[in-house]
């Protein structure tokens, strides 16, 4: 039953600006996690352990995600709000710090230490972010019932993980690098505490101006129902056709861009050789999703989410094709790196950014249909856990993304350069001294891994994902009975 009949405030622009600010919380500690593996190898010198520790840190990612999604689900306290936005309050005092606990920056630390050190940063970090992001992705359903306003909500998150990511990618490129084109490692932690308190006041804003509209007491795991069981609901998961077809998008999104994320910076020091354009590259090249997000309202109420979804996929494929081949026609191997190489760059992200666009402004409306899916064929909602593993194998993604770009550029080449001292301390990679081949071949390598993120977009979002224009109005108008039938 929808508590508007309770006179709240009616849905409208202050919700989409306050969820957009949650977001943009988020990703103010999330953006960094993209310099993380250029810190730890390039300053920190644990380029032969990076990519074996952040794959180990997905185990706790295994156990963090889920158990604290059920344990949201699971707590029947009366908050004074809402117990969402209390989960999120408390997950984002942690980040002040959290964040900045995974760039201490002590590169003469023995290396056992500076092992210790990043698991340690990490965990913690992993922690408080989970507990704030996890409630906040819940969110979504239970701000409104109504299709176009959920397509709303999830256009103005896109709109603030974009800014989330776009002032650090703009800004720190100038701050965090030294002339030399190295990273500055004590200014990168630096950084990563000054955005947690950014992160802060924007979740504080969105705590503040959030109106929970959607009355699921009676779809939840409370009176009527069996005690909750976390394992059962992992499996009511996997049968959520949307739930997986949705992460499987995700994952594949995050897998390529991640992975062409670390390679990208990479790419930008040696091949571009200029790091700091890198960011302002990156912004332009979001152009697209600004154009777009101010349509994905009409456009999902006239063709649907999924619809539009699947043609953002093929757009981020033709993207990722263009980047690959257009140079093996335009720029000999021998003249690479000039300004139309660059040029073909950016024609190529614009493209791509085009197909995100359409893609992100509807794809968490598209996680809040899955966990309506979910009530619809077992009587229970279960948000904290349908989100919880849906941002789980995000965060596998994010993790093996930059893992395996590390692993493929290692046999390319990329690795620590400098010999351990007699404390068998490793010092930065000196990135002057890695090969023009090696640049070249990076190039290509960026453009196949945004391939690969297309292709897996375009398989979870066109042939598993189940809830097209026709089924989802199906579902909506059953759910509604449902809850009118209940009180």
């Amino acid at each position: 039953m929808s508590t508007t009949e309770k006179k709240l405030r009616p849905f409208g622009m202050r919700d989409c600006l306050a969820y957009a600010a949650g977001d943009l919380g988020c990703n103010m500690s999330f953006a960094l996690k993209s310099t993380m593996a250029l810190f730890w190898t390039q300053v920190m010198g644990l380029s032969a352990w990076y990519s074996l520790l952040i794959i180990i840190l997905q185990v706790w990612d295994a156990i963090n995600d889920p158990l604290i999604g059920s344990i949201v689900d699971s707590d029947k306290h009366q908050y004074k709000r809402n117990k969402f936005l209390q989960y999120i309050w408390a997950g984002s005092i942690g980040l002040i710090v959290g964040g900045a606990c995974c760039f201490l920056p002590f590169p003469g630390a023995p290396t056992w230490a500076k092992i210790i050190i990043f698991m340690a940063g990490y965990v913690i970090w992993d922690a408080f972010y989970t507990v704030a992001n996890v409630p906040y992705g819940s969110l979504l359903s239970l701000i409104s019932d109504k299709p176009a306003d959920r397509a709303s909500l999830s256009a103005w998150r896109s709109i603030g993980s974009m800014v989330g990511n776009m002032l650090p990618m703009v800004i720190l490129p100038f701050l965090i690098y030294n002339e030399d084109k190295s990273l500055n490692g004590p200014m990168v932690f630096v950084a990563a505490l000054v955005m947690g308190v950014i992160g802060f006041i924007c979740f504080q804003f969105m705590i503040k101006n959030t109106v929970v509209r959607v009355d699921t007491t009676n779809a939840t795991t409370g009176e009527g129902f069996e005690k909750f069981n976390v394992i059962k609901a992992m499996t009511n998961f996997l049968k959520n056709r949307p739930a997986v077809g949705a992460t499987l998008a995700a994952m594949g999104m995050f897998i390529g861009m991640q992975a062409a994320t670390t390679a990208v910076t990479v790419t930008f020091q040696i091949y571009f050789q200029n790091p700091q354009i890198s960011g302002l590259v990156s912004m332009f090249a979001m152009l697209p999703i600004v154009i777009f997000t101010p349509l994905a309202r009409k456009m999902v109420t006239k063709y649907g989410k999924k619809e539009l979804s699947i043609v953002g996929s093929i757009c981020y494929i033709v993207g990722g094709l263009f980047l690959f081949a257009a140079p093996l026609g335009l720029i000999p191997v021998s003249q690479g790196n000039t300004g139309l190489d660059l040029i073909i760059y950016i024609v190529a992200q614009l493209v791509m950014s085009l197909g995100m666009g359409i893609y992100s402004t509807v794809s968490w409306a598209m996680m809040g249909d899955a966990i309506d899916y979910n009530e619809w064929k077992t009587g229970k909602r279960e948000e904290g856990t349908v989100y919880s593993l849906h941002s789980f194998f995000r965060k596998l993604a994010q993790g093996v993304g930059p893992a395996l770009a590390l692993t493929i550029m290692q046999t390319m080449g990329y690795i620590n350069n400098s010999k351990p001292d007699a404390n068998g301390v490793f010092t930065a990679i000196d990135v002057s001294l890695l090969s023009w081949e090696f640049a070249l071949d990076l190039r290509m390598l960026v453009a196949v891994l945004y391939m690969v993120a297309g292709v897996m977009m375009f398989i979870g979002l066109g042939l598993v994902y189940n809830l097209d224009k026709k089924t989802l109005n199906k579902m909506n108008d059953e759910l509604a009975i449902r809850r009118a039938a209940k009180g």
